[in-house]
């Protein structure tokens, strides 16, 4: 199917751009602070991150109540960058996250992978919404290459987030089927992030940027450049990086990125607390 206009200006204005997947600095009992978060989001963007990707993956939104998460949405909405807002998770509620991120101005949504029909899902957020998409490849829960095909061509998805962390073929299968179908391939691989980019990525939404931004963004510059020497330096300060955060037990990484960002003077340590971490 042809790209719908609205996906193809989300595509566009993604394209060349590092979103941050952001955190979600929480207490040991899961309180949130806005204005705790608000100085963290503000962190990211000054530090390199071109937009927020919020409520996804690193940000826990598949286990935030509503009225939370649209407090959120707005606050990330408030610094005027692109806004991409993680929907779903749990059965029954993308299209209802969506429409609130529509209400609110998000630039778009990521649905998370589902169990269930992904295209059917992708199809009632597209109906309820007319916010463009982007398709979601995650480790936790791979999508199968037909479904995937099919995905990718949708007209309402923009692109397709690949977060596979350790099986290059799949990325780079998904890399070029998102490529052929006319969309915006986004790379969130955090442990192949330069690899991916050689691969065909053409914008990054990475948990890897939720601290220590500034690193992430050093790839991205250096990739659109014309020094080889650059990239390669570059790449090898954000693997180090990575080889000490995203390892086993890989969902761990929430709770390191959140030890990093306090450790970075963004958020108070009582606020780096992930409390979905593995034991």
């Amino acid at each position: 199917m042809s790209i719908s206009p609205a996906a193809a200006r989300l595509r566009d204005l993604l394209r060349g751009r590092l979103l941050a997947a952001a955190a979600t600095p929480m207490t040991a009992g899961g309180e949130v602070d806005l204005g705790v978060v608000r100085r963290y989001y503000a962190s990211l963007l000054d530090d390199g991150a071109d937009g927020l990707a919020v409520l996804a993956h690193t940000g826990r939104g598949p286990f935030l109540g509503e009225r939370l998460r649209g407090e959120l949405v707005e606050l990330a909405l408030s610094f005027g960058a692109p806004v991409v807002v993680g929907v779903g998770g749990t059965e029954g509620t993308a299209e209802r996250q969506a429409r609130v991120a529509a209400e609110r101005g998000a630039s778009g949504v990521m649905l998370f992978p589902s169990p269930d029909d992904r295209m059917a899902e992708h199809d009632e957020v597209w109906r309820a919404t007319g916010l463009p998409m982007i398709a979601f490849d995650l480790y936790t829960n791979p999508c199968p290459p037909a479904v995937l095909d099919k995905l990718v061509h949708h007209p309402g998805v923009a692109g397709l987030k690949v977060a596979l962390l350790s099986d290059a073929m799949a990325c780079q299968d998904a890399i070029a089927a998102t490529r052929a179908a006319g969309r915006l391939a986004i790379t969130g691989e955090d442990r192949m992030f330069g690899p991916s980019l050689l691969w065909g990525a053409e914008a990054a939404l990475v948990g890897l940027a939720a601290a220590s931004v500034g690193v992430t963004a050093a790839v991205m510059r250096a990739f659109r450049g014309d020094d080889l020497r650059a990239f390669e330096v570059a790449s090898a300060r954000l693997d180090r990086l990575a080889g000490q955060t995203f390892v086993e037990p890989m969902e761990g990484y929430v709770q390191r990125m959140l030890t990093l960002a306090a450790q970075e003077g963004r958020i108070p340590a009582a606020h780096a607390h992930d409390p979905h971490r593995p034991a």
